[in-house]
């Protein structure tokens, strides 16, 4: 792939962070050229040109090569190099450039800056996938932030990621060649094996269909995609902690969105007194049937709602007379929409105003910029539910389960990151 000399010389002052050439070259070029050979965009080469640089510390990175020059391009060229960096990454991004593009090394822009510890370019590009999500959001479409080959040839065509900065009718195309909203526990990842697999995406239908193979440690479907594994023991128990913080004097009433392996309903019996009211919503015919003949089944106060949450809950409503002191929300197969439909209608109507709610985070779980730019949109469109959040960090230890732990036999996973962010929200004041 051949670039114009002009895109050439985008790519180098990009590098360079040479912000009077970029502003002169911006007004007649893409900001989303790629290098032939690596696919590095502008942003890309903006934050790599410290791969090679000493920089012994980031404090080293801000303040080195200041002067207290004249005003003007001198002065400018003159700015610590990580404050250059970081005008030149807005520069890009005011200009259109599109914050997630992969390169050849499956990175992009954000995964670059979070692997070499710049943490004031991270936080430009995290800051930037968010205003990009949320504006997909209030055009009611958000973005994939998924890693197969199609998304890297779509993107090249600048129909992904674009920021706030540039046109809506230019981010209303974006969002209308998207098929489908960014899932909760993603099912369209990167298969372990990419040579020999393609990544197929799981929709809530074709999961609901599907024979689930259900053992002790993990549940799986057709296609050997993971659902729930037993690793995610110590965050349902610390979830509960938080959610029914002991010691309770009465109790409590709670409602789960999902059985899977039952672990955390598993904690909400073990609570001190055990729940008096304990609703349970499951649609998988499967888990159904483990869950009919299970020990929780037979406690008092449980009740076992068969279908979908979409269909069940309008009726709890409706019956108006239950509200509940914890909910926790935690599906398969289904997208941020329905996650925030959930907590947008169905929690401010069902939570007792003294109530917690939570949900398993596992947006954008396979890429740490992911993560971080969903952690950021949930919590603003919780704020504007009335739910106000408190994130707990808990430490998971991804690689003790490459090889031949948690994930031996999962044809995909669904988390590969070192700390999960574990949300608690209650009703504002």
């Amino acid at each position: 792939m051949d670039i114009s000399p002009e895109a050439q010389s985008l790519l180098l002052a990009a590098t360079d962070h040479n912000l009077p050439t970029l502003r002169s070259l911006l007004k007649s070029q893409t900001p989303n050229v790629q290098d032939p050979t690596t696919l590095r965009t502008p942003l890309h080469l903006a934050i790599a040109s410290f791969e090679n640089k000493s920089i012994s510390s980031e404090e080293d990175a801000t303040t080195n090569g200041h002067t207290n020059g004249s005003n003007g391009i001198a002065d400018e060229l003159s700015l610590p190099p990580i404050e250059k960096a970081t005008k030149t990454l807005e520069l890009l991004l005011q200009n259109g450039a599109i914050w997630n593009s992969l390169d050849t090394n499956n990175e992009t822009p954000g995964c670059i800056a979070y692997r070499l510890g710049l943490t004031p370019l991270y936080e430009v590009m995290v800051d930037a996938g968010v205003r990009a999500e949320l504006l997909f959001g209030r055009l009611d479409g958000y973005m994939a932030l998924d890693d197969d080959d199609e998304d890297e040839e779509e993107e090249e065509e600048g129909e992904e990621g674009d920021v706030i900065d540039i046109t809506v009718d230019e981010q209303k195309q974006s969002t209308e060649e998207e098929e489908e909203a960014p899932e909760l526990v993603s099912t369209d990842q990167t298969p372990l094996d990419k040579a020999t697999e393609e990544a197929i995406p799981v929709t809530s239908d074709v999961y609901l269909s599907s024979t689930l193979s259900i053992d002790d440690d993990k549940i799986l479907d057709e296609d050997k995609n993971g659902v729930m594994m037993s690793w995610e023991s110590h965050i349902m128990s610390l979830t509960v902690q938080n959610l029914l913080p002991e010691p309770l004097q009465t109790g409590p009433k709670v409602l789960n969105i999902g059985y899977g392996m039952g672990i955390i309903d598993s904690y909400f019996q073990s609570s001190t007194p055990p729940p008096s009211s304990h609703h349970i919503i499951e649609a998988h015919p499967q888990i159904l049937q483990k869950l009919s003949t299970s020990e929780i089944s037979k406690r008092e106060g449980v009740v076992i709602h068969s279908g979908r949450w979409q269909e069940v809950l309008p009726k709890l409503v409706n019956d108006g007379d239950i509200t509940f002191d914890a909910i926790y929300f935690d599906t398969f197969a289904e997208d941020y929409s329905q996650l925030k439909l959930f907590f947008t209608e169905y929690v401010i109507a069902l939570l007792n105003p003294e109530g917690k709610f939570s949900f398993f985070n596992g947006l954008g779980a396979d890429r740490q910029i992911a993560y971080d730019v969903y952690k950021k949109v949930v919590d603003i469109d919780l704020l504007e539910a009335g739910l106000e959040t408190e994130w707990i960090e808990v430490a998971v230890d991804s690689k003790k389960m490459e090889g031949d732990g948690e994930w031996k036999g999962v044809r995909r996973k669904y988390w590969d990151l070192e700390k999960y962010w574990l949300p608690v929200s209650r009703f504002i004041g």
